[in-house]
C-alpha cells in the first residue's frame, strides 16, 4: 500500500514546551485521515512540520515519498493546504485571489478558476472583494485555493471552521467525492469528533502532543461504551430482582435504572421478562451508546467534564 504521509518519531519543542512528541503516523493513498485533538493538542504544529513551515526538533516526515525539508520545492506542486486562518488579499475579488493562486502553480489552466468557484459554491461572490466575505465564505475561498491546482494530497486544518451546517455537508461530500473518484488523500485536523466520524476512514487522536490512539471507524464504534437504561413504576422491586439475578443495577436520581453488564446489554428482552415476573414491568427500556464527545473526553482523561 502506498503511503502518502509517513512520520517517524516526529517532535517539536518551543523552549521547554513539548508541542509534539514521538509522533509516528502512516496515511495511505486515497484515504481520509482525521487528526483529532483539543485546541492546543499539537495538531497545527504537526501540520506545519508536514508542510515544511517549521523545522522539527526530532524525527522525520515524508510527504508523497519526499522527505520534508525547509526550503525544498518537493513535493508541493501536488499538495493543497489550508492552515488555521484562510488568508486572502482583502482588496482583491474572489476571482482575483484565485488568479494569484493559479499563477503560483505553473501549468494550472485558467479554466480551473471557474471550476473551483462553482464547486465551492462561490459563483455569487466571484466579483466580491475578499475582505467583505463572511467567515464561512472566506473559508470556502481558502478551500478553493487549496483545490485549484488539482492536488494529490490535501492537508486541512479545521476545514469546517465558520461553515454553516449546509456548508459542512457540502465540504464533506466534496472531500468524499475527491477520494473516491480521483484517489486524493485527505489529512484533516479537527476537534469535532462527530463530523470526522462521518467522513474519515481512520482517526488519530492526539493529546498534549502525543498520539493516544489510532483506529478506524468500525473500531471507534466498538470502543464506545454501551448501557441499558430502564424505567419502572416499582424501582426498588426492580433493583432487587436485577441484583438477585446477577445484574448489578444503578439507580439514578431521575428514577432510571442503569445496567452495564454485557449479559444485560446484549439481552434486553431477558431483562424485560425478568422484571415482568418480579411484578415490576419496565415502562421504558433502551440500549444507549456512549456519545462521541464523551468517548473522546474519556480517552484524554477529561471524562468528569461530561455528564
Amino acid at each position: 500500500m502506498n503511503m502518502t504521509i509517513v512520520t517517524r518519531d516526529l517532535g517539536k519543542c518551543f523552549g521547554d514546551v513539548k508541542a509534539v512528541e514521538h509522533l509516528s503516523l502512516r496515511v495511505a493513498q486515497g484515504e481520509i485521515y482525521a487528526f483529532l485533538g483539543l485546541n492546543g493538542a499539537g495538531k497545527t504544529t504537526t501540520i506545519r512540520m508536514l508542510l515544511g513551515m517549521i523545522r522539527p526538533t526530532s524525527g522525520t516526515a515524508y510527504v508523497l515519498q519526499s522527505r520534508v525539508r525547509l526550503g525544498s520545492r518537493e513535493p508541493w506542486a501536488s499538495v493543497g493546504y489550508l492552515v488555521e486562518i484562510p488568508y486572502a488579499y482583502p482588496e482583491l475579488t474572489v476571482y482575483e485571489n484565485l488568479e494569484v493562486a493559479r499563477r503560483l502553480h505553473p501549468g494550472t489552466a485558467p479554466g480551473a478558476i471557474g471550476q473551483v468557484i462553482e464547486r465551492l459554491g462561490l459563483s455569487a461572490y466571484a466579483d466580491r472583494r475578499a475582505g467583505t466575505l463572511s467567515q464561512g465564505n472566506a473559508q470556502r475561498l481558502g478551500l478553493a485555493k487549496a483545490l485549484l491546482h488539482g492536488p494529490r494530497l490535501l492537508i486541512l486544518d479545521e476545514p469546517a471552521n465558520g461553515l454553516d451546517p449546509a456548508g459542512i455537508v457540502d465540504i464533506r461530500e466534496l472531500l468524499l467525492e475527491m477520494t473516491r473518484e480521483q484517489g486524493v488523500t485527505v489529512f484533516m485536523a479537527s476537534h469535532i469528533l462527530a463530523e470526522v466520524s462521518r467522513l474519515a476512514q481512520r482517526i488519530g487522536i492526539i493529546h498534549r502532543g502525543r498520539l493516544l490512539q489510532e483506529l478506524d471507524v468500525d473500531e471507534l464504534e466498538r470502543n464506545r461504551r454501551k448501557r441499558l437504561l430502564l424505567r419502572t413504576r416499582d424501582i426498588e422491586a426492580a433493583r432487587l430482582a436485577l441484583v438477585a439475578a446477577g445484574h448489578p443495577a444503578r439507580v439514578h436520581p431521575d428514577g432510571s435504572i442503569e445496567l452495564k453488564t454485557p449479559a444485560s446489554i446484549d439481552h434486553p428482552d431477558d431483562i424485560a421478562s425478568l422484571l415482568v415476573q418480579a411484578g415490576a414491568p419496565p415502562t421504558e427500556l433502551l440500549v444507549e451508546q456512549e456519545d462521541l464527545e464523551h468517548y473522546f473526553l474519556r480517552l484524554v482523561g477529561l471524562e468528569g467534564d461530561v455528564e
